[in-house]
C-alpha cells in the first residue's frame, strides 16, 4: 500500500508548481512505492515525472545513468516533507546518492519520447543465451496479445515479449516463465536493463502457486510441455486468452486440437512472414511462425 495519500500528492504538487516553472498539467504522476511500478519506462516516455517513493532505491539513479539517462534533470529536497529549499541537478551528479527517504522528486527527461514504442530492436536487450524474435514479429504479437495496462500475462518461453508486456501493462504484472538456466539469467540482465520491477521469473509453472499473481493472458512458444502449459493456465483462470508460437510442422498441426480439448477456442490463425533488404542489397527471410490465438470460458453461459 502506498505511504501517499490525495492530501500529501496534493500538498506535494503545490510545492513543485511553487518552485518551478515546469507545467504540471503535462506532469506523470508515478507512485512507485507499495508496488512493483516501472520508473525508467515512463521517464524514457515522459518529458516530467512526477515520482512519489520511499527510502528503498540505493541505485535508483545509477541504474538509469546506466541506461543513458544522465543529462535528466532531477528537482528534490533533502526531507521527506513537500517544504524547504528546492534543489536540481542532472541525473549524472547524483549516481551515488540513492533514495534513502519517503519523498517526491521531479524527473525531466529533454530526450523523452511520447509514448512506448511496440517493437525493441533486439540490440535493446541482454545479449545472454536468447535469440530474440524479430522486432516487427513482436509488434504484431503484442498487437494480438491486446493488453490493458492493468492485466497481468504469464509468458512462457517468450523473453522479449516478456519485457515489452511488462512496460506496456504499466499497472499489471508479468509471470515469466523461464526453464533454461541460461535463459532465466538473461531475463534477470533484462530486468535490471530496463529498470522492470513487476516481473516475477519462474522455472516451472506445472504447480501455478497461488502466491504468483492470476494471468488474464498467457504467450506461450510452443514446446512438448504446451498441453501441461495449457490445462495448468486454464485451471488458474477458465476464462484466460492464449496466444501461441510456433516454426515447427509439427506443433502447428496439433495445437487446435490441444485448444479444444482444454476449453480454449480458437479465435484466429495467422502466419508472419517478414523479408529484409540486407546490407548487400540480398532479400533476407526471417523465421515465419505460425501464431494461434484463443479464448477459453466462451461456450459458458
Amino acid at each position: 500500500m502506498s505511504i501517499f495519500n490525495n492530501k500529501s500528492i496534493l500538498a506535494w504538487l503545490q510545492y513543485f508548481s511553487e518552485n518551478t516553472d515546469i507545467d504540471l498539467a503535462t506532469v506523470r504522476i508515478l507512485d512507485i512505492t507499495g508496488s512493483a511500478r516501472n520508473l525508467m519506462p515512463a521517464v524514457h516516455a515522459n518529458p516530467s515525472v512526477l515520482v512519489f517513493t520511499d527510502g528503498n532505491h540505493p541505485e535508483v539513479f545509477y541504474n538509469m545513468w546506466d541506461e543513458g539517462m544522465g543529462d535528466c534533470e532531477v528537482w528534490y529536497n533533502e526531507g521527506s516533507e513537500p517544504t524547504g529549499p528546492m534543489k536540481h541537478n542532472l541525473l549524472s551528479e547524483m549516481i551515488d546518492r540513492g533514495v534513502n527517504v519517503s519523498a517526491a522528486m521531479l524527473i525531466n527527461n529533454p530526450h523523452a519520447h511520447s509514448a512506448y514504442r511496440i517493437g525493441l530492436d533486439n540490440s535493446s536487450f541482454s545479449p545472454g543465451t536468447i535469440r530474440y524474435v524479430d522486432p516487427e514479429i513482436r509488434a504484431v504479437i503484442l498487437k494480438k496479445l491486446n493488453l490493458d495496462e492493468n492485466e497481468t500475462i504469464c509468458c512462457v518461453s517468450g523473453e522479449s515479449i516478456a519485457v515489452e508486456a511488462a512496460i506496456a501493462v504499466k499497472r499489471g504484472n508479468v509471470v515469466a516463465v523461464e526453464y533454461k538456466p541460461g535463459d532465466f539469467q538473461t531475463m534477470e540482465e533484462n530486468l535490471v536493463r530496463f529498470g522492470l520491477r513487476n516481473v516475477l521469473i519462474v522455472d516451472d509453472m506445472e504447480s501455478y502457486s497461488h502466491r504468483w499473481p492470476v494471468p488474464d493472458v498467457a504467450f506461450l512458444v510452443a514446446s512438448p510441455k504446451l498441453e501441461t502449459e495449457l490445462k495448468t493456465l486454464v485451471h488458474v483462470n477458465p476464462k484466460i486468452r492464449v496466444v501461441i508460437y510456433t516454426l515447427e510442422f509439427s506443433f502447428m498441426s496439433r495445437i487446435p486440437g490441444m485448444l479444444w480439448d482444454n476449453g480454449i477456442k480458437p479465435t484466429e490463425v495467422m502466419k508472419l512472414e517478414v523479408s529484409k533488404l540486407g546490407r548487400k542489397d540480398e532479400i533476407e527471410v526471417q523465421p515465419a511462425p505460425w501464431i494461434f490465438s484463443g479464448q477459453a470460458g466462451l461456450d459458458e453461459a
